[in-house]
């Protein structure tokens, strides 16, 4: 299910070959082919890896085309303009992709990507696919800091996804079989919408003493109550992994989404919720989710994907020079 970096995604527009203030994304990667053996990253170093997966939405009842997001995100990030400080590397460590509807082998091989990764002192970015992409993300994690961490879940997103998996997990399910299985992980979700999840799922959310902020708490409220919470509950844990559904931002800016929003937040709200979140010292790993670019309109959905992809590694609190 895993398959190496393809430098072929990895190209676009060279203003100078030999001004390193002029280069590209493109033009500072690395390849990590995960299926070799690994020596230890440098010191700040910062991995995209690919999770090529829709079976979840699939089940999920979703609009399927996710699986096609990480080469189109990848291409896109190529093209945006190097700003990381001096010391940085970054990798692309190829994609893990689900073959033949199996979910669940498929959230095993990306947790083993994604342990690999922390365990050679790079910070993951995960491209999803549908937002089972978290689940294996959470194993990775899990996998990387032991059995007794602390580990705190933040969520962007408009959905709780703790919908019952009975018939098996899918892009609705996996904060559900997190805690069921993990009782040393908490979760917290940013930009829920009321009219996104039925009672059922807020009484749910109450039985598994999750916190949550609503979409219009965090739209008309000052910015500073959510950046409040965040450091709260980044305080209980050991380590905090950030996951983000692109589901959460209205549809006017995110239209090629699996469930679009039109209630959705906007862009430059989530961006400086994400630049906060990964600014947390406590902060090792990132996931983002549900782009589509097979519904998207002249490509903004993955354009913007990128942008908050790139906002990831500029702020990454890892990746930043030692004082």
């Amino acid at each position: 299910m895993y398959q190496p970096p393809d430098a072929g995604r990895w190209t676009g527009r060279v203003d100078s070959v030999s001004d390193e203030r002029a280069f590209r994304l493109h033009q500072r990667i690395r390849l990590l082919d995960l299926s070799q053996p690994l020596e230890t990253a440098a010191e700040r170093a910062a991995a995209f890896i690919g999770f090529a997966c829709d079976e979840g939405v699939r089940r999920n009842q979703g609009r399927q085309g996710a699986k096609e997001a990480p080469a189109a995100v990848k291409a896109a990030l190529a093209r945006l303009p190097w700003h990381l400080p001096e010391g940085v590397v970054v990798y692309d460590a190829g994609d893990v992709v689900c073959v033949d509807e199996r979910l669940e082998q498929s959230q095993t091989e990306l947790g083993k990507a994604v342990a690999r990764l922390l365990q050679h002192n790079m910070a993951p970015i995960v491209i999803g696919g549908g937002h089972e992409t978290a689940y294996g993300h959470y194993l990775g994690v899990r996998e990387a800091l032991g059995t007794d961490a602390r580990l705190g879940i933040l969520n962007i997103d408009a959905h709780f996804d703790l919908r019952p998996y009975d018939d098996g997990p899918t892009s609705g399910t996996m904060f559900r079989q997190i805690l069921d299985q993990d009782d040393r992980v908490s979760y917290f979700c940013l930009g829920i919408q009321r009219l996104g999840n039925t009672a059922a799922l807020f009484a749910d959310a109450e039985t598994y003493r999750c916190r949550y902020m609503l979409e219009d708490e965090l739209t008309a409220g000052p910015i500073e109550a959510a950046y409040e919470q965040i450091e709260k509950f980044a305080a209980d844990h050991d380590a905090v992994m950030l996951t983000f559904c692109m589901d959460a931002i209205s549809a006017a800016a995110a239209p090629g989404v699996s469930a679009p929003s039109p209630f959705g937040l906007a862009p430059s709200l989530a961006r400086a919720l994400i630049r906060r979140i990964v600014s947390h010292p406590k902060t090792i790993s990132v996931d983002l989710c549900e782009v589509n670019p097979l519904l998207d309109e002249g490509g903004k959905t993955v354009a913007l994907a990128a942008a908050f992809c790139m906002e990831a590694l500029l702020h990454f609190q890892r990746l930043q020079p030692r004082r």
